[in-house]
């Protein structure tokens, strides 16, 4: 029987580690482990892990950045499966149950993944294709991952990290699974950056460059593109 560690990388995510951690305790395949790795969050957040500790492994670093929390917390943890389960995802009680199965189902993938919902915007997912990914990600980071296959996350990369990973696994030669499912949700959180610096489809279509203007957002997402698509030759 499958291992599954469910590794949770929080910081400054005080308001929604309970609602998260609660969710995960609530699983109808509830994980072997959990892992919170707090990347030197200054709110509340060991307060509001106190009612947890027993049922939870709790490591602490000096704030070095999602990629190296989640590397931390993999280096910690024992299961055949893992999911690297955002400090702001709420799951339904059947995630871990289907991701699961899905993998169980189709022992070619390395991963399986789902449909999810930012707020109340729906992200549908699709079916796995390596060259619609080059293109752009469609792949979440909570994903259940073959441990085996797991190559670790970047360090480097300040954004697109879950992007960067899908590649360099399908570059490997490994793929995902999708499960046709709309397994959890992201909880926004006013003020907070992430998905919430995420912009309408028509900002990428704008031909800024003619403008001989750009938000400020826009050239924070383009950099980081361009560091991908250097990376992967896309």
């Amino acid at each position: 029987m499958n291992r599954i560690s469910v590794i949770i990388p929080t910081y400054q995510h005080a308001k929604t580690l309970p609602r998260v951690l609660d969710s995960v305790k609530a699983q109808s395949r509830l994980p072997n482990e959990i892992i919170v790795v707090d990347d030197g969050s200054t709110d509340r957040t060991k307060e509001v892990l106190k009612p947890y500790m027993p049922d939870i492994t709790y490591l602490y670093q000096a704030n070095q950045g999602a990629p190296m929390a989640r590397n931390a917390g993999f280096a910690e943890s024992t299961g055949d499966l893992v999911i690297f389960w955002d400090a702001d995802v709420v799951g339904e009680s059947c995630m871990l149950e289907s991701l699961e199965r899905a993998l169980n189902g189709h022992p070619d993938a390395s991963w399986a993944y789902a449909s999810f919902f930012w707020g109340k915007t729906l992200f549908q997912g699709k079916t796995f294709d390596p060259k619609a990914l080059r293109i752009n990600n469609y792949i979440h980071t909570s994903s259940l991952i073959r441990r085996g296959d797991f190559p670790g996350f970047d360090p480097a990369l300040k954004r697109f990290q879950d992007w960067d990973l899908w590649l360099t696994m399908s570059e490997q030669g490994k793929k995902g699974i999708f499960v046709d499912e709309r397994l959890y949700r992201i909880l926004v959180e006013t003020g907070r950056p992430a998905l919430s610096t995420w912009m309408p489809k028509m900002m990428y279509n704008i031909p800024w460059n003619r403008l001989g203007w750009m938000p400020k957002r826009m050239k924070d997402y383009q950099a980081s593109r361009a560091v991908i698509v250097t990376k992967h030759h896309l």
